[in-house]
């Protein structure tokens, strides 16, 4: 999992990169907002850990940027902060952080929440791959929604280069179905009679 962080005192994001370092995830570490914004830009992080305090840009102006910025994925914010009053909090919640920190940390807490998030990104993640799935799947059905044109005798269908095609070379190109080919039993006496007579005289024969 890729974590940016966004601390401007220095002795703080060293502490912060080498705790999460250490635990294996991917960091990057960024001193001001304006930065970590322009980083964001470029390649958005799984999870972002910002200081509420700080220069250029505030965390809590940084929440409110990054959710207005588009990505394919979800970017889980906690913020950080030495102020822990409820309200502060809220504010901080409100402006688009996940979760937050109080500071000085605790390393061990820290930990645990970055856990809790890296779980929602996982479901996060696990929930867009299914969306694609199932549109890759719906595109399929709409590819053989409609009138199909098959012929009333050899039962060929004509594709949309107006060229006749058997039927499971159509479903084929069309969907992710296999074939195998058999006969059914009406078939098989109309166009076998023998092989279907010489099973009911053996049948016969048996009987007596």
């Amino acid at each position: 999992m890729k974590i940016l962080i966004a601390e401007d005192e220095k002795t703080s994001r060293k502490i912060l990169q080498r705790i999460l370092t250490k635990d294996g995830y991917d960091v990057t570490a960024v001193e001001d907002g304006l930065k970590t914004l322009a980083s964001i830009q470029k390649e958005a992080p799984d999870m972002l850990i910002t200081d509420w305090m700080m220069p250029g840009l505030d965390g809590l102006e940084l929440c409110r940027r990054v959710r207005c910025l588009d990505f394919s994925g979800y970017v889980y914010i906690i913020l950080l902060t030495a102020l822990a009053e409820k309200e502060r909090i809220i504010q901080g919640l409100n402006a688009g952080a996940d979760d937050y920190v109080t500071k000085p940390f605790d390393r061990t807490e820290l930990l645990a929440r970055v856990r809790a998030g890296e779980r929602v990104i996982q479901l996060e993640k696990s929930l867009l791959q299914k969306n694609k799935e199932l549109s890759e799947a719906l595109a399929q059905v709409k590819q053989l929604k409609g009138i199909v044109p098959i012929c009333m005798h050899c039962k060929k269908i004509r594709n949309d280069e107006n060229y006749w095609q058997q039927v499971e070379e159509y479903l084929a190109e069309h969907t992710e179905a296999d074939f195998s080919h058999s006969i059914c039993p009406e078939c098989l006496e109309k166009h076998y009679p023998e092989y279907v007579n010489k099973k009911k005289t053996r049948a016969t024969l048996v009987d007596h």
